[in-house]
């Protein structure tokens, strides 16, 4: 029997970073998304919890027989 099974999780990740004194908070936001985007805060991320939001399993039987079974946490925040 083949099985596909999806996974999703919510990663909380958390960099330390040096940020140029006397910036306002928008400034700030500005300086942290710039460095994102640019690639320069990825190495920097350690993962520190994975959340588990929703898994859903399709047992494949044929090629136009599925059947699904999904399970899903309630996510509440």
């Amino acid at each position: 029997m083949k099985v596909i099974v999806t996974v999703v999780e919510k990663i909380t990740s958390e960099a330390h970073i040096d940020i140029p004194d006397g910036l306002n908070k928008s400034a700030i936001k500005q300086h942290i998304v710039d460095r994102y985007n640019a690639g320069e805060m990825v190495t920097d991320m350690n993962i520190f919890q994975i959340d588990f939001e929703f898994i859903s399993a399709r047992i494949v039987q044929g090629q136009a027989d599925t059947n699904s079974i999904s399970s899903e946490k309630e996510v509440i925040g």
